[in-house]
């Protein structure tokens, strides 16, 4: 389980997809990039798709999205996205009076009680008093971070300290 903080952007997009029946449907999916713009989350989401997608597809929607952070699970089961509600209790120095904030997160798990248990697992590293308010699944299909790897059809494994093929 790892999280990491950054500007997520849901994006939709709408193309034919083939059905399990071989019968072609017009589908709307959401996903979610990382971006610093709105015109780089309409590129990221562009040139995801494009290895998955074969025919045309259009982007039909784009917005920021409210989350805190997402929590990622390396489980091969944890192929659903929950939408996490928590609310953090801290105490106003002055008032003396206990304060609520509430914070959205995404929770990746194969199921309701393994979100549960992957938002258990962060926060339980943290020293932060914490109540799970609400956890529901979402419809979104996949996320996709920013990473530093190598330009696709390079080796992901390769990285700076790697060696190149042959000396120039």
């Amino acid at each position: 389980m790892r999280s990491r903080t950054t500007t997520w952007f849901e994006c939709k997009i709408r193309y034919e997809k083939t059905m399990e029946d071989g019968m072609q449907k017009k589908v709307t999916e959401a996903y979610v990039v990382d971006a610093l713009s709105f015109s780089e989350a309409e590129e990221r989401i562009m040139e995801e798709m494009s290895s998955y997608i074969s025919g045309e597809f259009n982007v039909t929607d784009i917005k920021k999205a409210a989350y805190g952070e997402i929590f990622f699970s390396d489980q091969e089961m944890a192929d659903k996205f929950y939408k996490a509600k928590l609310q953090f209790i801290t105490l106003d120095e002055k008032t003396e009076k206990e304060k609520k904030s509430t914070v959205n997160y995404l929770v990746q798990a194969g199921s309701f009680n393994g979100a549960v248990k992957n938002i258990d697992e962060v926060m339980g590293k943290t020293m932060i008093d914490y109540v799970i308010a609400s956890v529901a699944e979402t419809a979104l299909m996949d996320v996709f971070e920013h990473t530093s790897a190598a330009p696709k059809g390079e080796d992901k494994g390769a990285g700076e300290d790697a060696k190149p093929e042959y000396e120039a």
